[in-house]
């Protein structure tokens, strides 16, 4: 079954063949064992002309069948699902991208939903990453509210603080190197806001993931952009 790029609806598809790609064998999404299981021996996926978006990278958000957020899925496996018939797109590429096979054409999704219900084992505390702490502070720093570039420790690691999410922040460059090793009061400073852990299903979903998709904010409890 020959590959071919991704075109916009409507737009006939390019003739250069792409490689086949077959799922991965014994790989599946966290909670999500059951429903990926069954999948076709090979499935188009999407060859780029251009470098972005970069498609190797590119995440799907999964959602169960109540519109709980499971995991982020690599495009690949998402497309599976859905021509197994495993979940149906629930938000498309907004750019209207589709993949074309043999048979049948498959919109590039960006949000895909189970058509059965997997139950989700029970989730202890997020884990502490970089990107979990970057969406926490909407990408703000906490000493002067510009864009944030970096983590800093509200008490130094050097003078006794801990790497959680109560003594880390989300900090810009200049900030970072202005307060060095010292304690907020040795400068005068205040956080704009208390640090705190994070709780919600979909906290584990962005602690793992940088860059999230706008169009996954309003099943992941945030206002969108």
């Amino acid at each position: 079954m020959p590959d071919r790029q991704p075109t916009r609806s409507g737009v006939p598809s390019g003739h250069a063949p792409g490689p086949r790609l077959c799922p991965e064998p014994g790989t599946a999404p966290d909670g999500v064992v059951q429903a990926s299981r069954a999948a076709p021996t090979c499935v188009a996926v999407p060859v780029p002309s251009s470098p972005a978006p970069s498609w190797g990278r590119r995440r799907v958000l999964l959602l169960n069948t109540t519109f709980e957020p499971l995991t982020a899925l690599s495009l690949r496996r998402a497309v599976v699902l859905v021509v197994c018939g495993k979940a149906e797109v629930v938000h498309g590429d907004p750019a209207g991208m589709v993949v074309h096979s043999a048979t049948s054409t498959v919109v590039i999704p960006s949000v895909i939903r189970l058509s059965s219900y997997v139950r989700v084992p029970y989730r202890g505390r997020v884990p502490l990453t970089r990107a979990g702490l970057m969406h926490r502070d909407r990408y703000r720093c906490a000493y002067c509210g510009g864009r944030a570039e970096t983590i800093d420790h509200v008490i130094p690691r050097s003078r006794g603080g801990q790497h959680t999410w109560q003594n880390c922040v989300a900090c810009c460059a200049r900030c970072n190197h202005r307060k060095a090793d010292k304690l907020l009061a040795e400068l005068g400073w205040r956080l704009r806001v208390v640090p705190t852990a994070p709780r919600g299903p979909h906290w584990r979903l962005l602690a793992g993931v940088l860059d999230a998709d706008p169009l996954w904010l309003p099943y992941l409890g945030e206002p969108a952009a």
